[in-house]
């Protein structure tokens, strides 16, 4: 068994109500290595020379992780306590928050943007999707700092103890997330969008890849307290919320007829055929 590191979760008190906590630097991390990662990823794109838009675009995206992961927390995992306490709401420092509300965010900010620039949806989702795992892996990094989201009792030798799950040894879940939501799939992403893709699919294999790496989670993750098991004395929620990704992810994979679209081409060729 390993030993939890105690980490003290408040970086700084500034005041008895105001703190500087690692869950919120944690994002605050996730959102800086997306933007400069996006920079690399636009050097060559036309009319993305200046970093203006790539400002605009994490802006739209910030909105939609941190708005769309506390409002679908609360629909999907939380809505009971909700109604106990309306401002718990607001308390985002204490965790509660949903990939796939985040995830729903991103898609309405993102179109948002997209219209606003007039570019196509599926288009700023190729630009984003490699970069995306960046944060997964750092919110994962506060999850875990913050001694939650553990995962099922284990006797595996690198099992934990955390302090606010009881007395016994457990998978180190969001240590798992952290090597296979964001090392392992940002290595896959940013290799598969390294050469021309058709429009979608870069999106495509983020959708299907993060549904199939999370399906496999919570196999280890102990199910949400207020929830259980939905089905099988297995099935999960975060399981039942990742079919539809996965099957909408393969199908932009699959589908005939897309426009191939190279982000990486010089920028006299525009990268298109």
């Amino acid at each position: 068994m390993i030993q939890y590191p105690h980490i003290n979760p408040v970086i700084l008190h500034i005041t008895d109500t105001l703190q500087i906590r690692w869950y919120g630097m944690m994002y605050l991390c996730g959102f800086l290595g997306a933007w400069m990662l996006l920079r690399l990823r636009t050097k060559t794109l036309p009319g993305w020379e200046s970093t203006e838009k790539i400002n605009d675009l994490l802006f739209y995206t910030a909105l939609g992780v941190i708005l769309g992961g506390r409002i679908g927390y609360v629909i999907f995992y939380g809505w009971g306590n909700w109604f106990q306490d309306p401002l718990a709401f607001f308390k985002i420092w204490q965790g509660g928050m949903s990939f796939h509300g985040g995830l729903l965010g991103v898609l309405l900010s993102t179109w948002l943007y997209a219209r606003h620039f007039h570019y196509p949806l599926l288009f700023i989702g190729d630009l984003i999707a490699p970069v995306i795992p960046v944060g997964l892996a750092t919110g994962r990094m506060g999850n875990f700092i913050n001694g939650e989201l553990w995962g099922r009792v284990t006797d595996v030798p690198w099992a934990m103890v955390f302090p606010q799950a009881g007395p016994f040894p457990r998978h180190p879940s969001p240590l798992y997330a952290i090597l296979l939501e964001g090392v392992l799939l940002f290595i896959i992403l940013w290799i598969y969008a390294s050469k021309p893709r058709k429009i979608g699919a870069v999106c495509g294999l983020f959708l299907a890849g993060y549904g199939f790496i999370r399906f496999f989670e919570e196999f280890f993750r102990q199910p949400d307290q207020q929830l259980g098991y939905l089905a099988f004395n297995w099935l999960t929620m975060g399981q039942v919320l990742c079919l539809p990704m996965i099957l909408f992810g393969l199908y932009l994979l699959w589908r005939p007829h897309a426009t191939v679209f190279n982000v990486n081409a010089p920028r006299d060729g525009q990268g298109q055929s």
